[in-house]
């Protein structure tokens, strides 16, 4: 197997996040956020259970040990109920572009983490990635205020939701990685072992999100999406892209790289969004844009030095 295996599958997750993104930010504003994610948990169980079913006979994978189980269950809170709620927020309030200018900061996180809880080095370019990082993002979101003055612009709300988005999937990407470490490889094949560990975040995914909307909105949401023909294809299509070949791969890519630089590689979604969020929502694209964009990517990709 390549050498570069996890790297090019961190690479195929870039794109597939670009279109889950896209998808995801007309999702939430023609269903709201915690339905879009309540059928995007659902449908990323009903399709793991089928790929389950195809692959090994029965439509349940082996989970693992009381360890794994429970890594997994918790990376799926921090991730998904809290880190995709916050994302999906940010995406009706500044947009999926700025949204995904804001994703930059989770391979910092991942990093920090990595280095906290599993050992993994830090080197003294890890912090020049991430004053880079910074840096690019500062270009786009801020900008001339009154007196001169730096202010920012866009809804504060909408960048506080977009930062806690970021922690969070950091945060999960570790979480995932010491889980899947409780994985016995002579189980399962290798290459399952990321959805059987999916399998399990949506579960505390669709758990969480259920929980939220009932007792926020009630089922009454739930039930509309239901009888909406589009709005449930673009789940559909939100679910293949996310949490289900999107996520799966991307745990996939941490078993053969580092969580670091696959979520370096994974954090290229800003700039591939750019020319689509301009076609679709004809959002304007402005030098600065572009350039915090490519700055924010360049200061993550730093990481491979560090």
């Amino acid at each position: 197997m390549s050498n570069f295996f996890g790297e090019m599958i961190s690479i195929g997750v870039a794109f597939s996040w670009t279109a889950t993104a896209l998808l995801s930010e007309y999702g939430s504003k023609r269903l709201g956020n915690l339905t879009l994610n309540v059928l995007r948990m659902g449908l990323a169980l009903l399709f793991s259970l089928a790929l389950f079913w195809v692959v090994t006979g029965t439509p349940l994978p082996p989970v693992g040990s009381l360890q794994a189980c429970g890594w997994m269950l918790l990376s799926g809170v921090v991730g998904y109920v809290i880190g995709d709620f916050c994302l999906f927020q940010c995406y009706i309030i500044i947009g999926s572009r700025f949204g995904q200018l804001f994703m930059t900061l989770a391979p910092l996180t991942a990093a920090l983490l990595a280095w906290m809880a599993l050992g993994q080095e830090m080197a003294p370019m890890s912090i020049v990635a991430m004053v880079v990082t910074l840096i690019g993002i500062g270009i786009s979101v801020l900008g001339r205020g009154e007196h001169h003055k730096v202010s920012l612009k866009l809804p504060r709300n909408g960048v506080l939701f977009a930062v806690g988005a970021a922690l969070c999937q950091g945060i999960g990407l570790v979480l995932s990685k010491i889980g899947m470490d409780h994985y016995d490889t002579a189980a399962m094949p290798g290459w399952m072992i990321p959805f059987s560990a999916n399998f399990l975040r949506c579960i505390a995914g669709i758990v969480g999100f259920g929980l939220l909307l009932y007792f926020r909105e009630g089922l009454r949401p739930l039930r509309e999406a239901l009888q909406d023909g589009r709005g449930m294809t673009i789940a559909t299509a939100t679910t293949i892209f996310g949490p289900f070949f999107g996520v799966g791969f991307s745990l996939m890519a941490v078993q053969y790289t580092s969580a670091g630089v696959a979520s370096t590689l994974m954090a290229l979604t800003p700039i591939l969004i750019l020319l689509p969020s301009k076609w679709l929502f004809h959002q304007k694209i402005t030098w600065r844009s572009v350039l915090g964009a490519v700055i924010s990517v360049l200061g993550v990709s730093l990481f491979f030095l560090g």
